[in-house]
């Protein structure tokens, strides 16, 4: 999977969220109508987070085309993948229908500013999670922090960097880094611990072949009681 595909920075903010939790569901929809999707891979750094984990309940926030979804279910994980794009949706369970893996995947519709997927999960992957629409992101990953098993994983993987092909050339965009993430998330030092706070360079490609270095910011927290 292109890990440039799913969401674009942006701060949260206020305004009219009925409207523009609409105009939202459209983009996405009409985005992933017209993006092929076959061929999706797994986001690096997820695959390299979960490879050394025991298989448990994954949840997969803005699945998109379903890369990471498909391959924790082909890794052995029982995953929640969730979407505002229903086509997006509708996608990941073909997809795991045609390999045989739809018994290890739930494919799910949310507009996660308005309602979260039920259940308890060993990790919860939020991958460029962001939108050009109004997102209150932080209090959506609080959520998510909630959702963990004892001993669960949180893993955020935002944009450190702007690659030639991001929608967002603006010069002057700030990328929050894994430490102001974790500072506004703000969760309890004796409930979830911060394992992981760093922002690592890695060489990236575009669906239509050009490559660049970009930054990624990772934070992985681990919840440590009930």
């Amino acid at each position: 999977m292109d890990t440039t595909q799913r969401r674009h920075p942006t701060a949260d903010v206020a305004g009219d969220q009925g409207s523009a939790n609409e105009d939202a569901e459209l983009f996405w929809e009409r985005h992933y109508r017209t993006r092929r999707t076959g061929n999706a891979r797994v986001n690096p750094l997820l695959a390299e987070t979960a490879a050394p984990l025991r298989p448990g309940a994954a949840l997969d926030l803005g699945c998109g085309a379903g890369g990471d979804a498909i391959w924790l279910a082909e890794h052995g994980w029982h995953v929640t993948a969730v979407d505002i794009s229903v086509t997006a949706v509708e996608r990941v369970r073909e997809r795991a229908r045609e390999l045989g893996i739809a018994d290890r995947v739930t494919a799910e519709q949310h507009d996660l500013a308005r309602t979260f997927p039920a259940g308890r999960f060993d990790l919860v992957s939020a991958q460029y999670f962001h939108t050009p629409f109004p997102l209150l992101r932080g209090q959506v990953l609080r959520t998510a922090a909630q959702a963990l098993r004892p001993g669960g994983l949180l893993l955020i993987v935002d944009h450190g960097s702007t690659a030639p092909w991001s929608w967002n050339q603006d010069p002057g965009l700030h990328y929050p880094t894994p430490t102001e993430i974790a500072a506004e998330l703000d969760l309890d030092p004796a409930r979830w611990t911060v394992l992981r706070a760093d922002m690592p360079h890695r060489r990236a490609t575009e669906p239509a072949g050009q490559t660049a270095t970009v930054i990624d910011h990772v934070l992985l927290i681990q919840r440590t009681a009930r």
